[in-house]
């Protein structure tokens, strides 16, 4: 019996609150190897965390239910998520650069 193949999705998640500072990069991070998730998280200049995950559909919806809570001492305000198709070429799970603000 051949198991079926699992559904792949892409999530691109912004977080907003008290969430620089407090290892959330660094957990998510953590998080996504464990489930094998691929993608990237970093911080913005406005104090909000975006991150690109992808990978199995269950393993990028427990990633996503993470992040209204974040890790210890983080104080999540509000989860905006935009779901999409995957477009892979992701490789592993990384931790970004934050974007210049211009």
């Amino acid at each position: 019996m051949s198991q079926a193949r699992a559904r792949r999705t892409r999530a691109q998640v912004v977080v907003s609150g008290l969430v620089q500072g407090v290892g959330f990069r660094y957990s998510l991070r953590d998080l996504a190897e464990r489930e094998g998730v691929q993608g990237w998280v970093r911080n913005l200049p406005d104090g909000r965390v975006e991150a690109v995950l992808e990978g199995d559909e269950e393993a990028v919806r427990r990633l996503v239910g993470w992040c209204y809570s974040g890790p210890p001492g983080a104080r999540v305000w509000n989860v905006e998520v935009h779901w999409s198709e995957p477009q892979g070429g992701l490789r592993g799970f990384g931790i970004e650069r934050t974007p210049r603000r211009y």
